[in-house]
């Protein structure tokens, strides 16, 4: 019996998602074609209040629709975890498991085309209020209307010309730190070769002072290889 309820509302829910993708079709192209009609604001842009009703009454009705099949699934977990049936258990299992993966494909399906239907409805709003603007704007005097045109090009000079000022400053303040960034350098640079400077005196005191020494060394060296040798030639020839 929980099979049987399952299957019929999955053929139910069938059926209402295929109607629900082609109300929301259907409302997206309706809108275009009256976009490509109304030239004036005449004639209302969003004239679609039965489509909108008609889409809450089958949103609610998927929904309803969607909590019976969880519910039946649920009864139908809760009976092949009873004692009364392990031979059964894995084909009953099998078979529930196919039943949700039906019901999670049939939700998705449902949010996503709700999701889509909500979008087309938000942007077109926020378009019709647009092309009223647009609309009203025309319909105005043309000498106010060139007025404004006028006082636009103004003031989208003024903006050029602040964004332009901006942009100098921009470079000049770069530039500035630039500069001092290597003047900064320049001033290290200047002290190293200064301390440099200022040390090459002692380095040249300091290697005269090694190789005098080394000097003394090679005498003192030489004195006593020239006593070693004049010892052994003496004690030679004695």
């Amino acid at each position: 019996d929980l099979r049987k309820q399952a299957r019929q509302l999955e053929n139910e829910l069938d059926l209402k998602l295929v109607s629900f993708s082609k109300l929301c079709t259907s409302y997206s192209g309706s809108r275009d074609g009256r976009r490509d009609r109304y030239s004036s604001d005449t004639t209302p842009l969003l004239n679609g209040s039965s489509q909108d009703r008609m889409f809450e009454t089958m949103a609610v009705e998927i929904e309803q629709l969607l909590g019976k099949l969880t519910g039946i699934n649920d009864k139908m977990a809760e009976y092949t975890n009873s004692a009364g049936v392990p031979s059964l258990n894995a084909a009953l299992m099998h078979t529930l498991q196919r039943h949700r993966d039906i019901l999670q494909d049939y939700t998705h399906e449902f949010h996503k085309t709700k999701a889509n239907f909500l979008a087309i409805r938000e942007r077109e709003n926020l378009l019709g209020s647009v092309r009223k603007d647009i609309e009203s704007y025309k319909s105005g005097s043309g000498v106010n209307n060139r007025r404004t045109e006028l006082f636009l090009k103004e003031h989208d000079h003024l903006r050029n010309s602040d964004r332009l000022i901006e942009e100098t400053i921009s470079i000049a303040m770069a530039t500035k730190e630039n500069m001092t960034s290597q003047r900064g350098m320049l001033k290290s640079i200047q002290s190293k070769m200064n301390t440099l400077a200022n040390r090459f005196p002692a380095v040249n005191s300091l290697i005269q002072r090694i190789n005098l020494r080394k000097r003394r060394d090679s005498l003192i060296l030489g004195g006593v290889v020239g006593v070693c040798t004049i010892l052994l030639l003496l004690y030679a020839f004695h």
